[in-house]
């Protein structure tokens, strides 16, 4: 009997100090001090003041510099696949009206000589589309304008290397021509141009500089972190990175290097919007990568306005699989009609985030680069709360984002950031020493560049 009491009593110890900790727990959850700070927190999805959900792309190419197709053939494209604006980046161009010339650069000329003319919009044309009143291929009626933004350029034109970046909202008169340096050196000298003449920039496809296909860690590379994260804090006009781009050919594992720079960034104070772009050279890559932002109205003010405050989505419709975050399965449906899925609304009341969704068939919700909770959904239970006072350890996340896939893609939010009340670091760029500046200025030049390709030609 003595025995059976001791066990007994033991037993209840151990149920009453789980309880307990159960309580702790609970309460020290909720009662955590912190606030979700959103980008979407201005948005008014219903009602009759709704702003629209506007699909766009700031990242694209014609034959004035290296596509395939003229710019009247990809606007026009752009146009009867209902996107909403379009900010022609060709590169080394900086890019003005549909109906006006660009600068031109002397590399690009080959274009003419294999029959790939420089071409523009007439007058009529221009009008008729950034008004909706551009018939589409069918001969219906569009009846909704596509924005013209102007001032776009993709830097380092150049390069060898793809250390390339998007210049935005630049004067017509500045951005041609940049040639760039390569590696490290050429990304800062295209981002502190930009920012010099009062343009707002984000690093491109950045895996492709970082080779993240052949050696995929190197997206959790401290080294490589800390570069583009210290890019990001020095320059404010920095806005980010593309997380997608074009078919994801060469940018893979880029949405877990954006999740190493929000770690990054995040205790500084700011913010990594991740953009998606079609980046596309052809009319076949039109469907492939592009955002969708919320906007009150679609004017180039408010373009601006949503790529500073990060109140957009980025969707693709090609993705190769990835073990860490998904996709399990490769997404591939490029060219087909199949709806994307979206966010209907994004809401935070709390220590609580509400999504809802069409066209969906899973949320995943992100912090702090892991999967936190992950559940199916469909149209007839399109609502999902994250509670986020039942996740151990969610006060010490730095943020939280929501990815939906579906039939026609993914769709992923930006992030929303866990603040609790502590003042932000302050950020000190570090001073290079004699030897590394002489080292970023050899890796910097073109000889370098070449040596390493020959190198790679060489090794097959």
């Amino acid at each position: 009997m003595k025995k059976f009491k001791k066990v007994l009593s033991i037993a209840l110890t151990a149920l009453l100090i789980m309880q307990l900790g159960a309580l702790c727990f609970g309460a020290s959850a909720a009662n955590a001090d912190y606030k979700i700070v959103s980008p979407y927190e201005d948005v008014i999805w219903s009602g009759n003041n709704a702003w629209g959900a506007y699909k766009g792309t700031l990242h694209t190419h014609t034959t004035y510099s290296d596509a395939d197709d003229t710019l009247p053939v990809m606007i026009k494209e752009y146009y009867n696949q209902d996107y909403d604006f379009v900010a022609n980046a060709d590169h080394g161009i900086t890019g003005v009206e549909w109906n006006k010339e660009p600068d031109t650069q002397l590399l690009y000329t080959y274009q003419l000589l294999i029959d790939n003319p420089y071409e523009h919009l007439t007058d009529e044309e221009y009008e008729a589309i950034t008004s909706g009143t551009y018939p589409l291929y069918d001969g219906t009626a569009r009846n909704k304008k596509m924005v013209c933004v102007t001032g776009a350029n993709e830097f380092n034109y150049i390069s060898l290397t793809k250390n390339h970046v998007n210049g935005y909202f630049l004067p017509a008169d500045k951005g041609n021509g940049f040639p760039g340096a390569e590696n490290e050196l050429g990304f800062e000298q295209a981002i502190k141009y930009i920012e010099e003449n009062g343009g707002l920039s984000h690093i491109n496809h950045p895996g492709d500089w970082l080779d993240s296909n052949s050696n995929p860690d190197i997206v959790n590379d401290p080294e490589s972190i800390k570069f583009f994260g210290d890019l990001i804090l020095k320059y404010d006009s920095c806005l980010g990175t593309e997380i997608l781009n074009e078919r994801n050919g060469t940018t893979g594992y880029d949405r877990i290097l954006w999740d190493n720079l929000l770690m990054y960034t995040l205790p500084y104070g700011k913010n990594v919007i991740g953009f998606s772009n079609t980046d596309a050279h052809h009319t076949g890559t039109v469907d492939t990568s592009f955002s969708v932002f919320m906007m009150e109205e679609n004017t180039v003010e408010n373009i601006k306005k949503t790529m500073q405050s990060g109140a957009l989505f980025a969707i693709t419709r090609k993705l190769r699989p990835n073990d860490v975050i998904g996709p399990a399965e490769e997404i591939d449906v490029s060219n087909t009609d199949l709806p994307y899925p979206m966010f209907s609304s994004l809401t935070v009341d709390g220590h609580k985030i509400t999504a809802e969704v069409t066209d969906a068939d899973t949320i995943q919700w992100i912090a702090n680069g892991k999967i936190i909770s992950k559940s199916t959904v469909n149209d007839a239970n399109p609502v999902i709360t994250l509670d986020l006072d039942t996740i151990s350890g969610a006060e010490n996340f730095d943020y939280v984002r929501v990815e939906i896939f579906g039939e026609g893609g993914l769709c992923i939010s930006q992030a929303m950031v866990i603040d609790d009340g502590s003042a932000h670091l302050t950020f000190e760029a570090d001073e290079p020493t004699f030897f590394e500046s002489i080292v970023n200025i050899f890796r910097g030049s073109k000889i370098f560049a070449i040596i390493v390709e020959l190198y790679r030609l060489i090794k097959g």
